[in-house]
């Protein structure tokens, strides 16, 4: 239970951020309604999905390539060391280093994030060299857990390159390990594997029936088929595949970045011929996202940090002819995976449960003003520990984090309003 002078804060910075903005009354966790999360995203609905890092857990993979100790990229948190006075680091996670594979470990989590608030995980899936990898999480961590219907879930492909920078006790830093472009084959296995191992569950999650898949890294989807055509030809493949198993179409989402404070989704001879909204429609893409607020820049301060992805909120939201599905980030603390990076590279500064409140109501705020919209809000992250941005608890803030997405999302503030 949070003190009530952390409760008083909370309000303080919702009337300075947030004033003037009416809100909405609902709320659909299961908690509050008795129901499990097998559901769409309705448009009258609220859905926060948290991203959800796979790589802490053992695989015979992961320890020949990345991390041998055995016990996944925990080894990296755990050699973690401050770069600067009053740098949290090692970070310790309070249920202790789990392995996310494990289904009685999940079962936990599923709980903590249904009760909190959270209504889905977005898992990163990944597939390099022709076999997927850090896939157990997903598999036999969440869908033999018992309680798995309290959650939605989805998938990101995070088909982005994968580097030294995941261990570099091993590693320069800049060396590639795998290239996370895919050849026709390989597209195909791919389009084959998501289809007929994570759609058809009952928690999987959908949007007018459709099932939601997301993509890391456009620009390396758009290489993999030299050019706009060629990736037009594979989706419509992927669509068609999703089709045939009896769904009505596909749900496709890709995640955007930021350039020089304005949108960005590819650049580059590929792009050269296309403006931003006739690369989506020519693709059939059907939402934009971000994974987290680093594409506009980094900040020392949190409310900098925030206020820096807000605008590159507003401008997405300006030029995109599709819905722009809004992020929060708990935090960022990239340095266990980079020796040379100091305090100008991680976010310290009023950086708190209250402060990562009051960008999510002012969200959840978007959100409401978009009823045309499904009402889809991503978080980074569930479990980015490598990264210094979770929601899960820690011995630092404890459950303060989830406490914060349940009195927001469940309306406690919204009558001072």
């Amino acid at each position: 239970m949070k003190s009530n002078h952390k409760s008083i804060g909370l309000l303080a910075i919702f009337l300075f951020f947030a004033g003037g903005i009416f809100f909405s009354q609902c709320s659909h966790s299961p908690e509050a309604t008795g129901e499990s999360a097998q559901q769409k995203v309705s448009e009258d609905d609220y859905t926060v999905a948290a991203y959800y890092w796979p790589s802490l857990h053992d695989e015979s993979r992961s320890r020949k390539v990345f991390w041998s100790e055995g016990i996944g990229e925990w080894e990296m948190v755990q050699k973690a060391r401050p770069r600067f006075e009053g740098h949290y680091q090692p970070r310790i996670p309070l249920w202790g280093y789990e392995m996310g594979d494990n289904p009685e470990a999940m079962e936990k989590k599923i709980d903590a994030a249904a009760d909190h608030g959270v209504d889905a995980f977005i898992f990163d899936w990944y597939w390099f060299d022709g076999k997927p990898f850090l896939e157990e999480t997903v598999n036999n961590g969440f869908l033999k857990a018992d309680n798995n219907d309290r959650l939605n879930f989805y998938l990101m492909w995070a088909n982005h390159d994968a580097k030294g920078y995941w261990n570099h006790w091993r590693y320069d830093i800049d060396s590639l390990i795998w290239e996370g472009t895919v050849d026709w084959k390989n597209f195909r296995i791919v389009v084959d594997r998501v289809i007929t191992k994570y759609f058809g569950h009952s928690s999987y999650m959908k949007i007018d029936g459709k099932p939601v898949f997301s993509i890391f890294s456009f620009g390396n989807l758009v290489e993999s088929f030299e050019g706009i055509e060629g990736t037009k030809k594979a989706l419509d493949y992927f669509r068609d595949e999703v089709k045939k198993a009896g769904f009505p179409g596909l749900h496709l989402q890709v995640i955007g970045w930021g350039r020089g404070g304005d949108p960005f989704l590819l650049g580059g001879k590929y792009a050269r011929d296309y403006t931003l909204n006739e690369i989506i429609s020519t693709l059939g893409i059907n939402s934009v996202t971000t994974y987290n607020w680093t594409g506009s820049g980094l900040d020392e301060d949190y409310l900098k940090w925030a206020e820096g992805a807000l605008a590159l909120r507003q401008k997405w939201d300006q030029k995109l002819n599709i819905p722009y599905v809004p992020n929060v980030s708990v935090g960022w603390d990239n340095t266990p995976r980079f020796p040379e990076k100091g305090k100008e590279s991680v976010v310290h500064i009023h950086k708190s449960p209250e402060s990562f409140g009051a960008y999510l109501q002012r969200t959840k705020d978007y959100v409401k003003t978009r009823p045309d919209q499904p009402g889809l809000i991503t978080v980074n992250a569930w479990n980015e520990w490598i990264e210094g941005s979770y929601l899960e608890p820690d011995m630092r803030w404890g459950y303060e984090y989830l406490e914060t997405v349940k009195e927001i999302m469940s309306g406690k503030y919204e009558e001072y309003h």
